[in-house]
C-alpha cells in the first residue's frame, strides 16, 4: 500500500473514532434527529422541511435495527468522505504529501466534528456542496464535458437532500459569468441542466401537488427562528467554524487571486463572496454556508506547500499542520457534548462569553441548544409508555404531542409497538391514522404552550387528568406535561380533521 494510502486511511479511522466518542452518554438523540429516523415509516417524494434523500437514508437506519450505532454512522460517513473529496481535489491541484496531510487535518480538526454528530441532511449537504466544487477543478482543468453530467448527478442529490445547495449555484453562476463566461456556451452544459431537472423532478411534482410547502416552512423559520439571526453573528460564526484552519483558507483567497498556476479557478474566490452576501443577506442561520469552506482548505494546502519548500520554511511545514491541533483542544472542551449538562451549568460563563448558550430565541440558556435537545426524551416516552399500559381501550387511544420532537421521541423510544405519536407540527401534521376511531387522548403539551389544557379540553371527555410532565431541569421540554382524558364525548377523529385543515389553512 501506497504511503498516501496508508496516511488516508489512518484519517479516515480518526475521523470515525472522534464521531463516535465526542458525546457523553448522558445526552440522547436530537430533536431533528427523531423526525428525520420516522421518515422512514412514511416514505414519499417529499416532506414539510426537507427532500427525500434522508428518508431513503433513515430506511436503511431502520432495516439495520435504528440503533444508535447505524445513526452515529452515516453522518460520519459523509463527513468522512468530505475529507476524501478534498484530498482528491488536493491531488488534482498537484499537492504532495506536506499538502495532503495539512488539508485532511484542517478538515479533521474542525467544525465539521461538530456538525457530523447529527443525523441530520447537514453532513451529506457539506459533502455534496464540496463534491461540486471538486468537479468544478476537474473540469476547469481539463475542459471535459462528462464532468457537467457528473456534476448534475451530484447536484440531484443535493437538492433531494436539502434545498440549500441551491445558495451554490447563486454563488457560483454570477462567478463563472465574471470569469469563465464561455462555459454557459457549451451545449453539454445545457443538456446536464435538463439530466439535473429530470432527477429532480418526482420532488417537483411532489412539492407542486402539496402546494409547495417549502415556500411555507421557509416562511415559518423565517418568522420564527431567523427573525432573531444578526447579520454579524453570522460573520463571526464563519471565523470560528474553522479558526484552525482560518490561515490556510486566507492563502487559499489570496492564491485565487494571484498565484498563477490558479488562475483557470480564480472564479472560486468570486464565489464564496457571492455566496456569503447571499446568506448575509438573507439572515441565513451561520452554519448553512459550512459547506463552502472545505474545498478552499484545498486550494489554500497547495499554496502553502509551494511557499514552504525550501530553505528555512520547509521547517514551517509541521507548525502548519500542528495548528488545526491546536486550536482544536478547546473546541474539544467546549463545542461538543462531552461534558455533562452539570459541569456546563458550573462553567456557564466560560459558554456564555463565547455565544455558546445563546438559542435561536435570542436569549441566553443553561446549555447550548442542541444539547438541551438531546435531553429529556427517554423520560418522556417511559412516563407515555406507562401512561398508556395503564388506559382501558388502548388501541383507541390518539396521542398527540405539541412538536415533532415529543411525537418523534416517543415513537423512537417507545417499548410498545402500538404506539405512535403524532403533532399538528412539521411533517406529522400529514401522517395521522384517521382510519380507526379514537375515544381516549394522551396530550403532550409544552410549558410554554398557551391556554390551560385540563380547562380548554376536558369538557369533551369523561375523565381528565394530569398523568406527568418532564422533570429534567436541562432539558429544553422542562415541564411539558401529560394530559389524559377518556372516553371522548364528541368525535375526536372529526375534530382532528378540521384542526389539521385550519392548520393547513393558516400556513
Amino acid at each position: 500500500m501506497k504511503k498516501k494510502s496508508i496516511l488516508l486511511a489512518g484519517f479516515i479511522i480518526a475521523k470515525f473514532v472522534l464521531q463516535y466518542i465526542l458525546v457523553s452518554s448522558e445526552y440522547e438523540l436530537q430533536r431533528d434527529e427523531f423526525l428525520h429516523l420516522d421518515q422512514a415509516h412514511h416514505l414519499a417524494w417529499g416532506y414539510v422541511s426537507v427532500p427525500p434523500v434522508t428518508s431513503w437514508i433513515s430506511s436503511v437506519i431502520l432495516f439495520l435495527g435504528n440503533s444508535l450505532f447505524w445513526i452515529r454512522f452515516f453522518p460520519a460517513l459523509f463527513g468522512a468522505l468530505t475529507l476524501v473529496v478534498v484530498w482528491k481535489a488536493i491531488e488534482a491541484l498537484k499537492g504532495n504529501v506536506f499538502a495532503l496531510v495539512l488539508g485532511a487535518t484542517c478538515v479533521l480538526f474542525s467544525a465539521l466534528l461538530r456538525l457530523n454528530i447529527l443525523y441530520q441532511p447537514n453532513s451529506l449537504d457539506v459533502l455534496c456542496w464540496t463534491t461540486l466544487c471538486f468537479i468544478l477543478i476537474k473540469y476547469a482543468a481539463t475542459e471535459n464535458s462528462e464532468w457537467f453530467y457528473i456534476g448534475a448527478v451530484v447536484l440531484s442529490v443535493g437538492f433531494l437532500n436539502k434545498y440549500n445547495i441551491v445558495f451554490l449555484l447563486v454563488g457560483f453562476i454570477p462567478a463563472l459569468l465574471m470569469v469563465r463566461r464561455t462555459i454557459f456556451l457549451k451545449k453539454h452544459f445545457y443538456l446536464s441542466i435538463l439530466l439535473f431537472l429530470l432527477l429532480i423532478m418526482p420532488n417537483l411534482i411532489w412539492q407542486y401537488n402539496n402546494s409547495f410547502p417549502v415556500y411555507h416552512h421557509m416562511q415559518q423559520l423565517a418568522r420564527l427562528q431567523l427573525v432573531n439571526v444578526k447579520q454579524w453573528y453570522f460573520v463571526t460564526d464563519q471565523l470560528f467554524y474553522f479558526s484552525g484552519s482560518l490561515f490556510v483558507i486566507v492563502a487559499a483567497l489570496y492564491a485565487l487571486l494571484f498565484y498563477p498556476a490558479f488562475k483557470k479557478y480564480s472564479f472560486f474566490f468570486w464565489a464564496l463572496c457571492f455566496t456569503l452576501l447571499a446568506f448575509i443577506f438573507l439572515r441565513a442561520k451561520s452554519y448553512y454556508a459550512i459547506g463552502l469552506y472545505p474545498i478552499y482548505i484545498a486550494f489554500g494546502a497547495v499554496y502553502l506547500e509551494t511557499i514552504l519548500q525550501s530553505g528555512w520554511k520547509k521547517y514551517l511545514q509541521p507548525i502548519a499542520i500542528i495548528i488545526p491541533v491546536l486550536f482544536f483542544i478547546p473546541m474539544y472542551n467546549m463545542l461538543f457534548p462531552n461534558r455533562s449538562p452539570n459541569y456546563i451549568a458550573k462553567h456557564s460563563g466560560l459558554y456564555k462569553k463565547y455565544g455558546l448558550l445563546r438559542w435561536e430565541d435570542g436569549k441566553d440558556h443553561a446549555l447550548p441548544q442542541d444539547y438541551a435537545d438531546m435531553l429529556g426524551w427517554k423520560e418522556l416516552a417511559d412516563k407515555v409508555d406507562s401512561i398508556y399500559s395503564t388506559l382501558p381501550n388502548q388501541s383507541q387511544t390518539l396521542i398527540l404531542c405539541d412538536n415533532y420532537g415529543q411525537a418523534g421521541a416517543i415513537n423512537y423510544y417507545t417499548k410498545n409497538k402500538n404506539i405512535r405519536a403524532n403533532s399538528f407540527n412539521a411533517d406529522y401534521i400529514n401522517w395521522f391514522q384517521l382510519d380507526k376511531k379514537y375515544t381516549n387522548l394522551i396530550r403532550v403539551k409544552s410549558l410554554e404552550s398557551e391556554g390551560d389544557e385540563l380547562i380548554e379540553t376536558s369538557p369533551f371527555f369523561d375523565t381528565a387528568y394530569v398523568a406527568g410532565s418532564i422533570t429534567n431541569a436541562f432539558s429544553r421540554e422542562y415541564g411539558t406535561q401529560i394530559f389524559v382524558f377518556l372516553k371522548a364525548t364528541i368525535d375526536i377523529n372529526k375534530r382532528i380533521r378540521q384542526e389539521i385543515e385550519d392548520e393547513r389553512n393558516y400556513h
